[in-house]
């Protein structure tokens, strides 16, 4: 395969991308090459840099140095809005809706722009027939349809997280990042998001930040393990399970030799 038939096969891809605040320095070069249509996870114990990694790849934070480019094309620089419109949607660590707007206004609202829709002052939005159409479909899939009326302030956590998921795959994104996606949830709770999140994800590329790993081991094609702001193994969940320099990261060495024992 040729190297532009490589960027071409990917998804996202960073090379030697670096933060620093000041004299410190979260993100120590990690360069990740995500393929299309793979679901990866991030792993990493507190602190590692996972949330400041994605606040990169979306735009919300500038490199100190380093490229990202998403489908082959540089995004390095670039504002969230640009980004988003490249192709990339994501959601947060903390729920982020409209908590004021319904179910279908949330929705609703996320749609307009992959439907061609700009702002206007002579468009009404009731009269946008296909806007209704694609959020009635996507509240059917995240089963919030019943909920369609109902504030998102009033839903409970486990439907506010399945609305947010909605809203990141409502824009049409085909690349999805997803921070953290179940949360305090229960362990029924954390089933039905990964059945939701497999649903909602399928054809599209995905990278989750997550902490639960019966959930990680369970979506992931392939796991990336970041620890003091480096990328220290990347591998098939089996391989990563068997790392012993992953598992010294997460238990530290005597618990991991026992472990291993």
């Amino acid at each position: 395969m040729s190297d532009q038939q490589a960027v071409c096969a990917s998804a996202l891809r960073l090379t030697d991308v670096r933060k620093s605040f000041g004299r410190t320095e979260i993100i120590r070069g990690v360069t990740l090459d995500v393929p299309r249509g793979e679901r990866h996870a991030l792993i990493g114990p507190n602190g590692a840099g996972k949330s400041t990694l994605f606040h990169l790849i979306s735009g919300r934070l500038a490199v100190t140095s380093g490229t990202i480019e998403l489908k082959g094309q540089p995004i390095t620089g670039l504002p969230p809005y640009r980004i988003n419109r490249m192709g990339l949607s994501r959601s947060f660590q903390i729920t982020n809706i409209f908590p004021r707007l319904s179910v279908f206004e949330n929705i609703r609202c996320a749609t307009l722009y992959s439907l061609g829709y700009r702002y206007s002052f002579w468009h009404r939005l009731s009269r946008l027939r296909d806007a209704a159409d694609r959020a009635q479909d996507i509240m059917t899939q995240i089963g919030l349809r019943y909920r369609r009326e109902t504030l998102a302030a009033n839903l409970t956590y486990a439907e506010q997280r399945a609305l947010e998921i909605g809203i990141t795959v409502a824009s049409g994104a085909d690349m999805i990042l997803l921070d953290e996606p179940t949360a305090g949830m229960s362990r029924s709770e954390s089933q039905q998001a990964v059945a939701l999140i497999r649903k909602m994800t399928e054809g599209k590329t995905l990278v989750m930040v997550e902490h639960d790993m019966g959930v990680v081991f369970d979506l992931a094609d392939r796991i990336s393990v970041l620890v003091y702001g480096e990328i220290i193994a990347t591998d098939a969940p089996a391989g990563i399970r068997a790392n012993a320099a992953v598992q010294e990261a997460y238990l530290g060495k005597p618990a991991a030799r026992e472990a291993a024992a």
